[in-house]
Formats: structure tokens, C-alpha cells, sequence
């Protein structure tokens, strides 16, 4: 079973960004759960999210204490203590930014991409959840980018989806297809 936490800020779209990746394996034909963690629930607070997606029903129901991936969708929470914690030795961290503004996470590959400079030019708001999103499925190959289109025509219809669709294929195009492949696919996924 893969597990995965997405960090990232009230308002930043961090649980729907939980629930699109669920979303997007159910539809290439795996079993997945998303869920919040509540917290403080204001604008700017730091919020989590969890995913697993299996190829067998999933029975578990706690948070994620040991993710093999976190998705951070403000770099500054690479600071904030916790958020790096149960980080499988293999794990892999994709976080929203440049390079230089992300730290060393010790032997986890940290791979950054700028998932809100992207929104801000193709949707118009800055909100990196989308390419994030597309660019975790791209770098893992879990499933075809095409179920992460359906679960957003589930939420948007009109000239908000077809934004939306121009910045998964944008954000796919930012990472190396395939790179986490082996540590997804090494984790029975």
C-alpha cells in the first residue's frame, strides 16, 4: 500500500488536492481513501492530508505516520517541525517552489517545481494543488494522467476545467516522467 501526506496551508487546496489523487487512482482501477487532518481551520494554518491507494481494499484508517511521499504545497513548511517526520528511508518529497529555496532532507530525494508560479499563469490563482498533482503522477507513473482530468471534470466543467487541463499538461511537462517509478512500484504499488 502506497501512503501519501500532502502538506500545505488553509486555503491552498489541500484536501481537495487529497481528494483528486484518490479520485485519479479509483479511476485507473486501483482502491485509494483521502482524508483531512483537522486542526485549526483558518486561512494560512498549516492543514494535512493523507492518501492510500492499494491494489486490494484498504482497511486502515489512521492518519499516515510513515508516507513513502509528501507533497508540500508551501516550501516554507519544510521548516516547520513535523512535517519532514516518518519520511520512509525510500521517500521521495515533491514540494512547490525553486531549487534554492528547499533544503537538504538528508538521503530523501526532494524534487521542487513551481506548481504556483504554473496556477498563477494558466488558472489565474495561487493554487498549486493541480500541478502538484500532475506532477507527483508523472514522476511516479502510478496511473495515466488522464484519470487526474476526470476527477477534475468531476469538480469543474467549462473554462475553469480546460484551465485546469492546460496546467496539468504544463506541470507534467516540468518533471522527469518516471523518475520515482521504481520506489511507487517497489512499495507494491
Amino acid at each position: 500500500m502506497l501512503e501519501i501526506r500532502i502538506h500545505g496551508r488553509g486555503g491552498q487546496g489541500n484536501v481537495v488536492a487529497a481528494y483528486l489523487l484518490a479520485a485519479a487512482a479509483i479511476d485507473g482501477g486501483r482502491y485509494a481513501q483521502a482524508f483531512p487532518a483537522f486542526g485549526a481551520e483558518r486561512r494560512g494554518a498549516p492543514v494535512a492530508a493523507f492518501v492510500r491507494i492499494d491494489e486490494q481494499p484498504i482497511r486502515r484508517r489512521c492518519q499516515v505516520r510513515e508516507p513513502l511521499f509528501l507533497i508540500i504545497q508551501d516550501p516554507a513548511l519544510m521548516e516547520v517541525p513535523g512535517t519532514l517526520n516518518g519520511l520512509q528511508a525510500t521517500g521521495t518529497v515533491l514540494v512547490d517552489g525553486s531549487e534554492a529555496n528547499v533544503d537538504d532532507s538528508g538521503d530523501n530525494e526532494i524534487i521542487a517545481m513551481p506548481a504556483t508560479r504554473l496556477a498563477m499563469e494558466h488558472i489565474g490563482r495561487p493554487v498549486p494543488n493541480t500541478a502538484l498533482l500532475a506532477a507527483f503522477i508523472t514522476l511516479t507513473g502510478l496511473m495515466p494522467l488522464s484519470g487526474l482530468i476526470d476527477a477534475l471534470a468531476e469538480r469543474f466543467k467549462g473554462p475553469v476545467l480546460e484551465k485546469n487541463q492546460s496546467l496539468v499538461e504544463a506541470a507534467a511537462e516540468t518533471v522527469e516522467a518516471g523518475r520515482w517509478r521504481e520506489v511507487a512500484h517497489g512499495a507494491g504499488a
